[in-house]
């Protein structure tokens, strides 16, 4: 779409469809290299925009990915919850289902420590409130799921699910240096852990000792 094309845009359904846009392109790039190799120009030639028009619709880089962030949170507890409702278990389920979502992964990995930062006040606070809304919800289907857990380690458990993704994510998918290095010293290699297993693994653990704490 030109650039001309996009400065026309008056109408609110026209500047969300911009919106939509850019965010679309943002996630391709993401999932083709990565959310940190991803720059605020390179969106805008993705859609045809200066960098200064793409800053009309969302404020930073950052901006973008929080918006995106949210998103995959609220996507991750329909799928999760469909799981839940279906008898699958609860462990399984919140590992699983991270491991299918790459994008959300590499988001969760790079939230706290750069997309929350060079952000306005209010997408910071409309990201956060989509954040907890979502883990607790998700709490709340956990313990109907598991009636040894309360709503609130059900909590804890969802929170930390998603935490241990974005520090996990990263580990087990190395950049090239890395694999270069496993490959050629085999001493090293257990430093690129097995995504899945290990989060299943300290979600088991975790969830059988919530209740032992109380």
């Amino acid at each position: 779409m030109s650039q001309s094309m996009f400065m026309r845009a008056r109408r609110p359904e026209q500047k969300q469809q911009r919106r939509a846009a850019i965010l679309a392109a943002a996630r391709e790039l993401a999932l083709e290299s990565g959310v940190r190799n991803v720059s605020l120009s390179s969106v805008a030639t993705a859609v045809g925009l200066a960098k200064s028009n793409v800053t009309r619709y969302f404020g930073t880089r950052e901006e973008i990915y929080l918006e995106l962030a949210a998103g995959c949170w609220r996507d991750w507890a329909d799928e999760v919850v469909r799981r839940l409702v279906a008898g699958d278990d609860v462990v399984d389920v919140l590992a699983e289902t991270l491991a299918e979502r790459t994008l959300f992964c590499d988001l969760l990995g790079h939230a706290a420590t750069s997309l929350e930062h060079n952000v306005s006040v209010p997408a910071a606070r409309d990201f956060k409130r989509a954040v907890l809304g979502v883990v607790a919800e998700l709490g709340a289907a956990v313990a109907q799921a598991r009636p040894d857990l309360t709503e609130g380690e059900g909590f804890e458990l969802v929170a930390a699910a998603s935490g241990l993704a974005g520090m996990l994510y990263p580990a087990a998918n190395p950049p090239p240096t890395l694999l270069e290095v496993y490959a050629q010293n085999p001493d090293l290699a257990a430093a690129c852990v097995p995504f899945a297993p290990t989060l299943k693994r300290a979600l088991a653990a975790l969830a059988a000792g919530l209740p032992t704490l109380r």
